[in-house]
């Protein structure tokens, strides 16, 4: 359970300036006298590089998770289909022994 914990974390690190995103921090501006300056934008630029590698490392994760559930799904479906065939004959020798 700490995986996702961590997870939940991490993404709402990811998501603390995303208000100012929105109340217009990174906003185009075609002059930077009332703009972001050079700096600034740098910096929300290594910020973004780095919410958006996180991003990725995720999906890559919520991916394996995914292949793996899928793996153990198709697993417990083949043991379903050979117990089914097992039940199967054993009631057929139910049957045989009963009527």
């Amino acid at each position: 359970m700490s995986y996702r914990r961590d997870h939940r974390a991490s993404r709402s690190a990811l998501l603390d300036n995303f208000d100012s995103i929105e109340e217009g921090g990174l906003r185009a501006s075609s002059s930077y006298s009332h703009g972001i300056s050079d700096h600034d934008n740098e910096g929300a630029m290594g910020s973004l590089q780095d919410k958006v590698s996180f991003l990725k490392r995720l999906t890559g994760d919520i991916h394996e998770e995914v292949e793996s559930h899928n793996r153990m799904l198709d697993r417990m479906g083949n043991e379903m289909d050979a117990s089914r065939g097992i039940m199967s004959g054993t009631m057929d020798r139910f049957k045989m022994a009963f009527v």
